[in-house]
């Protein structure tokens, strides 16, 4: 038996004393009887072992009396089995039951529920209490008295263990009996009962265990084993419950290997949370200027794996169930909710992501670095340059040539040059950067382009399609030097329709670098020394009305641009400018690039080759029934809305209604598209002479690949402005009046609105009276960009 372990051997319990020490405990007590009553034992000493009276023998040698260990033993052992007998049979008549020999002969006999019996009951779910029955609540319930002061009434069902030997328990000590009990308990105390259990393949009860274990069956030592067993998940498991009673039986040693593997694991795992815990918040509460820096937090593999739990929780992309438990207990030990947006507030408020982070583009896993093997294909392309086309490149280095692009372009795709001719028609070249000089179909370089699909422009980034240096370096056009490039020129009737066009190779020497602004600017200047300007004007202005000729719908309409330079900065500097597209400037360029995409379409049309032709079903739009309408954004933005989608025909032209156009290429932009890329390697390879590298077919599974990008990134660049738009409104003075056009009514008088001065479309109710193409005042209400919401209130003047 355990408890006689506990004598023989010092080694068995980890606070057990050395045998001499328990022997003159003893001796001090060799003429101590048992207490009259286990009550009175419990409430005076609580947890005990029993006193006995007994005469031990001695030996004698010389004129020392020795007392003989064996003989000592051999007497505690059969005070203890007496002991032991009158308390089993004093507990089995006190919970109703017989015994035969060691064992009881029906472990699973419930003690009937009566007043005055101490009781364990679940509360709920969670909690499981100790109270006192205090008397019948109808039939079958019981009120009770818990150890929290309070009454309830409980079902029978719910009383998970009744403590045996007790008598009309006094409330007021159940705390005292609860805190005694903590005190005792000992989970090391199972592990030897388990051994023994295991090798006699035995079953136990609280109260045997109790015996094994204690040397009693008293009612705290009871309800110690009880605890110990119920919350037992290493050693025990549970054979058989009826109402109160439960059977346990102890695990194979095999299963008790792996629990105990599983305990250290998670205890180490508990530890690493709470050590990572305490990192969080030291982080989060250093000054703004002094948090770590975001790659401290992936140097360490099991700190990296709990801050990518974190980050990939923030923007709902876990991958696993494991990354969802590991942020919601980081979430819970830091005392916060488990929900994206708190995921989100911690990860800002230790500094791993900047308060104006970017969720949209972790979701939608935007690539923005290019591979290191990628950048050293670039270089390699940058060190030595081939340029199959040389011979054949047309010297057009002496035309004035302007590049027009927003003020912090980094990749200049297009430029153009204007002469009048001796007959008075207007001659146009659209030249465009040539990056097909550089990067071959299927290279390195090229497979990166594709993968990317596109140029990524962002208010607070540019993420170019190319490596930077090779795009900036290489394939830009640069004012004032000679640069490759694939020229289209156009010379136009009077009516703005193309009397002649050719392709060629080309190299050109950009003269002006124009911002729209300043391009705007020297047009309403009208300087003679600017004539080219003049016809480039000129010609846009044929080109649109010839358009308009042919069906064409104008949907020029605002359209905002956002620079944030420094997006780290909890309060980054925002610069916002609105852009009217029927600006003069603006309808140049846009009039010049759709021409450059009819002569693609023409030529490619001419010569067989297969390229992305794009085309708009011609949607019936009778314009006229928009004439009531303010010409400009209101209009627009009322025809946009009935606007069927445009498609892509591999082989040829398809023709484009709403642009006018027999057939259209995108052409222009071949260093941030890569559709307008693959336009050139087709075209440049008929130029040369060759057999154009793609088929149809190989062009429209690429297409459609590059297309899902495409929109991807074109989702990303919308809510990103959107963001900023509303982050400038909300740094406004609240007091600031904004004017708003009225686009459309939605409901009742709920309307949709365009802000003129930040180019934000936005709801809000308007005053009976006012119709479409109206201007009203509005003044912002709220402003909250992380969550995309923005109210605005009519001013009534």
């Amino acid at each position: 038996m355990i408890s006689v372990r506990a004598v023989n051997s010092c080694s068995i319990f980890r606070s057990s004393p050395p045998v001499s020490s328990f022997r003159c405990r003893l001796n001090s007590h060799l003429r101590t009887t048992t207490s009259s009553s286990h009550h009175d034992r419990y409430s005076k000493s609580g947890f005990g072992f029993p006193m006995f009276r007994f005469d031990l023998p001695s030996l004698c040698h010389g004129d020392i009396r020795r007392y003989s260990l064996q003989s000592f033993v051999d007497t505690v052992l059969e005070e203890l089995a007496s002991y032991r007998k009158r308390k089993r049979q004093g507990i089995c008549s006190a919970i109703k039951l017989t015994t035969g020999g060691e064992a009881l002969d029906d472990k699973l006999v419930n003690q009937a529920v009566e007043k005055g019996l101490l009781v364990e009951f679940k509360k709920d779910s969670e909690r499981v209490l100790l109270a006192v029955v205090q008397r019948r609540d109808g039939k079958k319930n019981w009120m009770v008295y818990d150890q929290n002061g309070v009454t309830s009434s409980i079902k029978p069902q719910q009383i998970t263990y009744i403590v045996p030997g007790v008598d009309n328990f006094d409330q007021t000590q159940i705390s005292s009996f609860i805190q005694k009990a903590q005190q005792n308990l000992d989970s090391s105390l199972l592990e030897f009962a388990w051994i023994e259990l295991l090798e006699k393949n035995k079953s136990v009860t609280p109260e045997e265990l109790a015996e094994m274990i204690f040397g009693s069956v008293e009612p705290l030592e009871s309800y110690c084993a009880h605890l110990l067993l119920s919350k037992d998940d290493l050693y025990f498991t549970v054979l058989e419950t009826k109402g109160s009673r439960s059977i346990y039986g102890p695990r194979p040693t095999m299963q008790v290997e792996e629990l105990m593997r599983r305990k250290l694991a998670k205890e180490a795992a508990e530890k690493e949370l709470q050590e990572f815990v305490q990192l969080l918040k030291s982080a989060k509460a250093m000054p703004s200027n002094a948090k770590p820096p975001k790659t401290s937090w992936v140097v360490e593999e099991k700190i990296r794996c709990k801050i990518e739990s974190l980050e990939a929780y923030a923007i709902d992309a876990c991958k696993s169930n494991d990354q969802k438990r590991i942020a919601g207990m980081i979430l819970t030990a830091m005392g916060m909710g488990k929900t994206a947006s708190s995921a989100l507030n911690l990860l800002i408020d230790i500094g791993y992501f900047p308060v104006h982070v970017n969720l949209d583009m972790l979701k939608l896993n935007i690539h923005t670095d290019h591979p290191d093997e990628i950048i050293s294909a670039a270089e390699d392309l940058l060190s030595e340059p081939v340029d199959p086309d040389k011979i054949n490149r047309k010297d057009l280095t002496h035309l004035k040539v302007y590049a027009i692009d927003v003020d912090e372009a980094d990749e200049l795709d297009d430029a153009l040059s204007a002469t009048r001719l001796q007959d008075g028609r207007i001659k146009v070249w659209i030249h465009v950067a040539d990056p097909a000089r550089y990067v071959q179909p299927g290279s390195k370089v090229d497979r990166e382009a594709m993968r990317r699909g596109t140029s990524v422009f962002l208010p607070t980034a540019t993420y170019p399609m190319f490596p930077e240096k090779l795009a900036m370096e290489g394939m830009s056009l640069k004012q004032g030097e000679v640069c490759n490039a694939v020229t289209v020129s156009v010379i136009l009737h009077s009516d703005g329709c193309i009397a002649e066009y050719s392709v060629d190779n080309s190299i050109i020497k950009p003269t002006y670098m124009l911002t729209y602004e300043s391009a705007s600017e020297l047009l309403h200047m009208n300087l003679d020394e600017e004539a080219e300007l003049k016809l480039l004007s000129e010609a846009a202005s044929l080109r649109l009305q010839w358009r308009c000729e042919q069906g064409a719908v104008d949907t020029a309409t605002l359209e905002t641009r956002i620079k944030v330079p420094n997006p780290e900065d909890p309060e980054p500097s925002i610069n916002l400018y609105v852009e009217n597209q029927a600006d003069p400037a603006m309808r140049l360029v846009s009039e010049m690039m759709l021409l450059c995409g009819e002569v693609i379409a023409t030529y490619g049309s001419c010569n067989n080759i297969p390229l992305p032709y794009r085309g708009q079903p011609q949607s019936n739009i009778d314009v006229s029934a928009f004439a009531h309408l303010p010409e400009g954004p209101v209009r627009s933005t009322a025809i946009v809305r009935i606007m069927r989608g445009a498609e892509i025909d591999f082989r040829k032209p398809v023709r484009h209604g709403v642009l006018g156009l027999p057939g259209y290429v995108q052409f222009t932009s071949p260093i941030r598209r890569y559709l307008d890329l693959l336009a050139h390697y087709q075209v440049k390879a008929v130029l040369r002479g060759d057999s154009p590298p793609l088929s149809a077919g190989q062009l429209e599974g690429m297409a459609s690949l590059i297309n899902m990008q495409t929109r991807v990134v074109r989702r990303l660049c919308s809510s990103s402005l959107q963001y900023w738009m509303i982050e400038f409104l909300k740094r406004q003075p609240k007091e600031k009046k904004y004017r708003a056009l009225i686009l459309r009514f939605i409901k009742d008088r709920v309307a949709a609105l365009l802000l003129v001065e930040v180019g934000l479309q936005a709801t809000a109710w308007v005053s009976l009276g006012t119709q479409i193409g109206d201007e009203v005042q509005v003044r912002v209400e709220e402003a909250h960009p992380r969550d995309d919401i923005i109210s605005l209130k009519e001013v009534v003047v």
